[in-house]
């Protein structure tokens, strides 16, 4: 049963490294505003808002859509080479990590928020228009299956191992 549910997690965390791909080189927002329109991939949108002096917005954007999901990547990988190989090395701090992981996981939505809140905006001023792109789908799978990897971690198997 355990080697189900950890095949299963290295297989939601492999899917959504996968999804990362596109959902960072995809436009994920289609913006016009005064006649004047772009796509933009995440990471052009942190830009955009960053040289148009929106500093939390891009930092806010860059924590939610590279650095989160980049350290969940991180977190759930050790967490299973830790769980697979049964390693006694640190255990504490990996189920603190699980902790973390678990935690995090309820903000990752916060970038395909962020596009649903600008596009409302932008729609409500009636100066231009926003549109979700394809990418954010990608992004939002990609949430969605580091949450399922997480749910199907055990985190029981950060204590087993040998006692050397």
């Amino acid at each position: 049963m355990r080697g189900d549910r950890m095949g299963a997690s290295w297989a939601l965390l492999l899917a959504a490294l996968i999804c990362y791909v596109p959902a960072n080189v995809m436009p994920v927002m289609y913006t016009q505003l005064l006649g004047r329109g772009s796509e933009n991939t995440i990471l052009q949108g942190v830009a955009e808002f960053w040289r148009s002096g929106s500093y939390g917005i891009a930092l806010v954007i860059f924590v939610a859509s590279v650095a989160v999901p980049c350290t969940k990547f991180m977190s759930l990988g050790l967490l299973l080479i830790g769980a697979q190989y049964k390693t006694p090395w640190k255990r504490r701090e990996r189920a603190v990590l699980y902790r973390l992981v678990e935690v995090v996981g309820y903000w990752s939505m916060l970038d395909v928020l962020v596009v649903a809140v600008v596009a409302a905006l932008v729609k409500f001023r009636a100066l231009g228009d926003v549109e979700p792109r394809v990418g954010i789908l990608f992004f939002g799978a990609v949430v969605i299956l580091t949450m399922l990897s997480a749910m199907q971690f055990d985190p029981r198997l950060t204590w087993c191992g040998d006692d050397r």
